[in-house]
């Protein structure tokens, strides 16, 4: 009887430990997070990738982890390009003299590749580098300043848009984007996640900046109902040169053999809540010690 006692309380003392040692805490397959840095523009006011013109970038996403080495992410980023042919040193462009800035809304649907078996909460899965890219699209709206006003250049048809002639130079306010980069990942605590990352946007538009291709005579402005004056001074802003400006018909005002870019350096911290049902994706995957 005594002996009897005697296991009884031991396996009552020593059994709840021994469980509590071999169970395996989870956590959930989707992970919320915020996402901070900054971002960049390159294109025909930035051709040689200038870091002149650098301003916040953050966001929000949503990632869901398919297995360890797989994730999708889809997120929404606000940020601000801008660029100013002053900003160079190229003689070209500073007697172009065009600038602009706008700002970007972009909504992404991404996937991660990571290098290592990455698992929150796991001591020994705690860190590894990704491959990142997927799909976008984002708004934009090209403005500058004249005499301390703000114009919106779409509207204004800088590149004779607004004529029938050159019509098919009109572009939309919003275009697609294929973003593609690389970043670490490290957790910092259990269902805690930190990530730093570098991502270029390609996208299908260089109109980013509003210049694209050529110029089109200060003539083709005068009979443009949309305030006339204004158009034909932001479509030529360059500089008097041996007594010529720029703005001659014909004349290359941009690159059109290239699409405009930007890029963007984030870090994000992220969060997934625990639940003591082995996700999904690691079901056959983990083996307890």
């Amino acid at each position: 009887m005594f002996l009897s006692i005697k296991r009884a309380l031991l396996l009552a003392f020593f059994v709840p430990g021994i469980f509590k040692a071999s169970a395996q805490e989870f956590y959930q397959s989707t992970e919320y997070g915020v996402l901070l840095g900054a971002s960049t523009y390159f294109g025909d006011l930035n051709p040689n990738y200038g870091l002149k013109y650098i301003r916040p970038a953050g966001g929000l996403f949503l990632r869901y982890h398919l297995n360890p080495y797989i994730a999708l992410r889809g997120a929404v980023n606000y940020t601000k390009v801008g660029y100013d042919d002053q900003f160079t040193s190229n003689p070209y462009q500073q007697q172009r003299n065009l600038s602009f800035r706008s700002d970007i809304v972009e909504a992404t649907v991404m996937a991660e590749f990571n290098f290592f078996w990455f698992s929150t909460g796991d001591p020994q899965h705690r860190f590894t580098p990704y491959l990142t890219g997927g799909i976008g699209a984002f708004y934009y709206e090209p403005y500058t300043d004249l005499n301390g006003r703000r114009y919106n250049l779409r509207p204004l048809g800088t590149e004779g848009q607004n004529t029938e002639e050159f019509k098919n130079r009109k572009y939309k306010p919003y275009s697609i984007c294929l973003p593609v980069g690389a970043g670490i990942k490290y957790w910092l605590g259990p269902g805690v996640n930190f990530s730093a990352e570098i991502v270029n946007r390609f996208t299908f538009t260089d109109y980013m900046d509003d210049v694209s291709n050529t110029y089109v005579g200060a003539d083709r402005f005068l009979a443009n109902p949309k305030n006339p004056s204004v158009a034909s001074q932001l479509q030529d802003r360059s500089i008097t040169v041996d007594g010529q400006k720029l703005g001659r018909a014909g004349k290359q005002r941009g690159d059109n053999a290239s699409k405009d870019q930007y890029l963007m350096v984030q870090f994000s911290l992220s969060f997934q809540l625990k639940t003591y049902k082995c996700p999904s994706h690691l079901e056959g995957l983990w083996q307890p010690d």
